[in-house]
């Protein structure tokens, strides 16, 4: 073949958001989907119960969320039972804290690729969307099983859900590329974001409602933006009490605020990856 016919990429500095390039993202995306296979093929190799970790995770996390806040606690959740309550607000948690987790390790975790070989580190990121997606269908699946075991209807709300996805997703790809960015110099990050998100989790409304939160701490509580969120979720699945639409609102806001910040970091410190990693 004449040497002139093949295919060339020039690498020049980029300034700007050039550095976040979505068509170049695009170009590759036959390497977003190969990450994307091997994530979900290598996550669940040599375990016992492979794929079912997606299912027993949420089962197990509401089982104890039912017996602390709904045995002991009794909180009311009305005619919805507080098993299936906190299984919905565990779906919402781990699409966030999944993507968080999977993110904020990326670059680390292909050291190898990352120092030896040119591609757009966007990809990596991005290919992990796809993994959280599948894991969420398959525990949404189970979600459906109990909803016509309890026979609670679905409502027109459901529609909503890809909203309250999408806002999840940017929330935890922002925070993730930050983190994925600082880890490369600093793995100590690795240390203290599993500490931050156990705290996430029960300053969020997963095994509660919003409305059991005591009034003289509401304005803290407030500045989560997950909380509007997760509350709209769970109202899309199981038509609970309608959510606080000011708080929703500030979750969209927090979000597009978040993974813009996230991207400017991720770009900002991305011409040093490769040496530093």
């Amino acid at each position: 073949m004449n040497a002139q016919a093949l295919p060339t990429i020039k690498l020049r500095p980029v300034s700007g958001w050039q550095a976040l390039n979505l068509r170049q993202v695009w170009q590759y995306r036959d390497l977003v989907l190969a990450f994307a296979a091997r994530d979900v093929k290598l996550r669940y190799r040599q375990t016992v119960l492979g794929v079912a970790w997606v299912i027993a995770q949420p089962l197990i996390a509401a089982g104890i969320f039912s017996f602390v806040f709904g045995k002991i606690a009794k909180l009311d959740t009305g005619v919805v039972p507080y098993f299936v309550f906190s299984y919905a607000g565990m779906l919402a948690w781990n699409v966030f804290s999944a993507t968080l987790v999977k993110t904020s390790g990326c670059l680390v975790q292909n050291a190898g690729l990352i120092s030896k070989i040119f591609f757009p580190r966007l990809v990596l990121p991005v290919s992990i969307l796809f993994s959280t997606l599948i894991d969420f269908l398959v525990a949404l699946a189970m979600l459906g099983v109990m909803l016509a075991v309890c026979k609670i209807p679905v409502t027109i709300a459901v529609l909503l859900l890809p909203v309250w996805m999408l806002i999840l997703l940017m929330l935890a790809t922002g925070c993730g590329l930050f983190a994925s960015s600082l880890m490369v110099s600093y793995r100590d990050v690795q240390h203290i974001l599993p500490v931050l998100t156990q705290f996430l989790l029960y300053a969020s409304p997963v095994g509660y409602a919003a409305s059991h939160v005591p009034s003289q701490f509401r304005f803290i509580y407030d500045l989560n933006p997950l909380a509007g969120v997760i509350e709209a979720f769970r109202w899309s699945l199981l038509g609970v009490e309608k959510p606080d639409w000011a708080a929703v609102i500030y979750s969209a806001d927090a979000a597009i605020a978040v993974l813009l910040a996230g991207a400017f970091a991720f770009k900002k410190m991305e011409r040093a990856f490769a040496d530093v990693i």
